[in-house]
C-alpha cells in the first residue's frame, strides 16, 4: 500500500504508510511524513543548502536504525545533492531544499535530520557555532542556566546566541557566524569559551570526554565544530518513545521550570508552530572574535 501525499509540485509516495514509527505514541510511517510537511516552512530555512546526515529506522525505532551520509542511487534526479570532499575522496549529500524531500526522506524511514554547520558551496568554512550542554544525571534547570551562562558571555563578545531544546536530553546554543574561519579557528574559540566556563563552574560542568568522568556534571560539547560532523536540526524528531522534536526557544523560554528537552512532540508541536517561530529571520551573523576575553 502507498499513500500519496501532494507537496507543492510534487507527488510524494509513502509506502507502508499504516508501519508504526513510534509504538508507544501510535504514530506511523505516514505521521511521520506529515509531521515534515507541516514543520517544513519554519525548518527548511534553517538546513536549506547544507549537507545532511540521515538517521533512518526502516523497521521503526524499536528496531536497528543507521545513518544514511551518501545518496542512494535510487533517490530521484529532484532531490538536490552536494559532493564534497572527504578523507580519500567524495562523498554526495542530500541537500533538503524544499518540504517535498522532507516528506520524501520520512517515506525513506528518516527519523531525524542532522545538519553541517556549514554551508555546501563553502563546507570548510563554518557559519554557525553550537554549544551542546549535555547533561549527565542533574537536574534539566542546571542545563538551563549553563545555557543562560553561555549566552551572556556569547554576547559579551558581539555574537548572537540562539536556542534549542534538542528533544533528547540537552539544550544547543548556536550562535550565526560571518563565514571567513575555518571550522579549525571556531573550534579553538569555543573550546577556550567552554574551557572559561568549566573553570568558573567545575561542579556543575566538565569538558571531560569520557562518560565515566563527568559524574553528574554537565558536559560542555564543542566537538560538533569540525569538518564533515553535524547537529541535529531545528524541528526534527528523534528516535525516542513519544516522539520528541528539537524546538526553537524564546531565549526568556531558558528561565521557565516548566521546560523540558523534550516538551514538544509531534502530537503537541502545532500549538507551538501556530506561535509563530522564535527563531524567524534569525539574525545577528558576526565575525568571529579574535579573543574569548578582553
Amino acid at each position: 500500500m502507498t499513500e500519496t501525499l501532494t507537496i507543492g509540485r510534487r507527488e510524494v509516495g509513502i509506502t507502508h504508510p499504516d508501519r508504526p514509527v513510534f509504538p508507544e505514541a501510535k504514530l506511523s510511517k505516514l505521521d511521520l511524513a506529515r509531521h515534515y510537511e507541516r514543520v517544513a516552512t519554519a525548518m527548511i530555512p534553517y538546513i536549506r543548502d547544507r549537507p545532511l546526515a540521515l538517521q533512518a529506522y526502516p523497521q521503526g525505532i524499536d528496531g536497528d536504525g543507521f545513518f544514511m551520509k551518501s545518496v542512494p542511487g535510487y533517490f530521484p534526479d529532484w532531490v538536490k545533492r552536494v559532493t564534497v570532499p572527504k578523507k580519500g575522496g567524495t562523498i554526495t549529500h542530500v541537500l533538503a531544499q524544499d518540504a517535498a524531500t522532507l516528506v520524501y526522506l520520512a517515506g525513506q524511514n528518516v527519523v531525524t535530520v542532522h545538519t553541517w554547520l556549514s554551508k555546501a558551496d563553502k563546507p570548510d568554512q563554518p557559519d554557525r557555532l553550537t554549544l551542546d550542554f549535555d547533561p549527565s544525571g542533574g537536574g534539566f534547570a542546571e542545563v538551563r542556566a549553563a545555557a543562560r551562562a553561555a549566552g551572556d558571555r556569547l554576547r559579551d563578545l558581539g555574537l548572537s546566541p540562539y536556542a534549542m531544546t534538542t528533544g533528547s536530553r540537552g539544550i544547543h546554543v548556536i550562535c550565526p557566524l560571518r563565514r571567513g574561519p575555518g571550522f579549525p579557528e571556531v573550534h579553538a574559540f569555543a573550546r577556550r569559551l567552554a574551557e572559561e566556563m568549566v573553570a568558573d563552574d567545575p561542579n556543575h560542568l566538565t569538558l571531560a570526554w569520557r562518560k565515566a568522568e563527568r559524574g553528574r556534571r554537565i558536559y560542555v560539547d564543542v566537538n560538533r565544530i569540525a569538518y564533515a560532523q553535524h547537529a541535529v536540526g531545528p524541528y526534527t524528531v528523534r528516535p525516542r518513545p513519544k516522539a520528541p522534536v528539537a524546538v526553537p526557544l524564546h531565549w526568556e523560554e531558558l528561565s521557565d521550570r516548566a521546560l523540558k528537552p523534550d516538551r514538544w512532540t509531534i502530537k503537541n508541536l502545532p500549538a507551538r508552530l501556530d506561535e509563530g517561530d522564535p527563531w524567524s529571520g534569525m539574525t545577528g551573523a558576526r565575525a568571529l572574535p579574535k579573543r574569548t576575553s578582553s
